[in-house]
């Protein structure tokens, strides 16, 4: 297992999915390396061997080479990149990839298969196929379409994804939308494609007391009748939030008594800070920086409503976290957990006008905000990680040398 991320050291949606999806894996049988470009304790994860690349800890990772960051790729070659150079994105993966190849070289770790996450591993994967002859599954949680947003992306990372995508023995998408991206954005035969849906593991969830003096605002203020609209997520291109400001700034003009917590951080956040003050919504807009742990627990309590405004969402996580801590859901068309739950509003992520409305809708109906949260809470929990588990194995088998299709 090839991946650049697991809690607690993640910076998103992609570790969580890798830990959940190894441990259904490992309960079902599977033994797994599963290689990291970082070195760090990881608790909860004694059912799988981790590996380190490198002994780069994880916060010299995020400032320099995130799971989603791409733009300060530059060097193409990987030849060319120095292993030495790990301020270097390029650098820590030629050094991932060689400390791969080296694991392979080993009698002790020949793979039956070989399944990497996205573009940060795909190199490696290709590498460990060409050395062993394993079959390689390229699991697809973003693509760089994904990534820029409503721009061009890195045409590096493009070529990277294309040709990792040519070279898997079979590419597992999270969503529909996704397959289809990898169809007539690359170029891929539909029928090597699969899609496995993301899960959530309620157990891991447990049992929460939520700490109502996070946000003693915010809960005077419901108590007053005000509604929270939570998003929890990285503040890039990719998730249209100067669109949700401006949809929060058009519900705030329809009506009041609405407050929105925008809990994460990224680039954008000097921007969405400006956007709340130019648009005049300063006092209704709160910020928490990143949230991890109680923090984020809470930031998904204090809220009513959950809005995922994502250009484009391979799946969206989240929305499932959301839905686990009683808010109704209104999720971006463009988002592909939309396509596993029903009980939600929809909008086109560009759409602010109809944001505003499902907003103030929501805000105004004790009845449809009842009705949302109580039917979400039906759809969420049937999502399981052992489903996933038991794609992958047989997902696995068939690629075996020497299996009948």
């Amino acid at each position: 297992m090839l991946g650049w991320e697991l809690p607690p050291h993640n910076s998103g949606g992609l570790g969580v999915a890798c830990y959940h999806m190894s441990k259904a894996l490992a309960y079902a049988g599977a033994t797994i390396d599963f290689v990291l470009p970082y070195d760090a304790e990881h608790p909860g994860t004694e059912y799988m061997k981790i590996h380190a690349a490198t002994q780069l800890d994880p916060l010299h990772r995020y400032g320099l080479m995130g799971a989603y960051d791409s733009q300060y790729l530059t060097e193409h070659e990987l030849e060319k990149a120095d292993a030495e150079a790990l301020h270097d994105m390029r650098g820590v993966q030629k050094r991932y990839v060689k400390y791969v190849e080296r694991m392979v070289k080993k009698a002790t770790v020949r793979p039956d298969a070989i399944h990497a996450h996205d573009w940060l591993t795909m190199e490696a994967g290709m590498k460990a196929k060409e050395l062993t002859g394993a079959p390689l599954i390229v699991h697809v949680h973003a693509t760089e379409f994904d990534r820029s947003g409503d721009k061009a992306g890195n045409p590096i990372v493009h070529e990277i994804e294309y040709q990792g995508l040519m070279m898997a023995d079979r590419i597992l998408a999270v969503s529909a939308i996704t397959k289809n991206i990898i169809i007539y954005k690359y170029g891929i035969p539909a029928d090597k494609i699969e899609v496995v849906h993301n899960a959530i593991d309620i157990n891991d969830l447990g049992n929460y007391e939520y700490d109502m003096r996070t946000y003693r605002y915010l809960e005077a203020m419901k108590r007053e009748g005000y509604m929270v609209v939570s998003t929890v997520t990285r503040f890039t291109v990719q998730k249209g939030l100067t669109h949700l400001m401006r949809g929060a700034a058009r519900a705030c003009e329809k009506y009041d008594r609405l407050f929105f917590l925008f809990a994460g951080d990224g680039e954008q956040r000097d921007e969405l800070v400006a956007l709340a003050a130019e648009l005049g919504i300063s006092d209704k807009v709160f910020f928490t920086g990143f949230v991890r742990g109680k923090q984020w627990r809470d930031a998904y309590n204090v809220a009513d409503v959950f809005v995922m405004s994502s250009v484009s969402e391979p799946f969206g996580l989240t929305a499932l976290e959301a839905a686990h801590h009683d808010s109704a859901l209104i999720i971006s068309r463009q988002s592909g957990v939309g396509e596993v739950l029903s009980h939600i509003l929809r909008y086109d992520f560009w759409d602010t006008d109809r944001l505003a409305d499902q907003l103030v809708a929501i805000a105004t109906s004790p009845a449809l905000a009842a009705t949302l949260k109580a039917n979400i809470k039906n759809e969420y929990a049937r999502l399981q990680w052992s489903d996933v588990a038991q794609k992958c194995i047989a997902i696995y088998q068939r690629l075996k040398p020497g299996a009948i299709l």
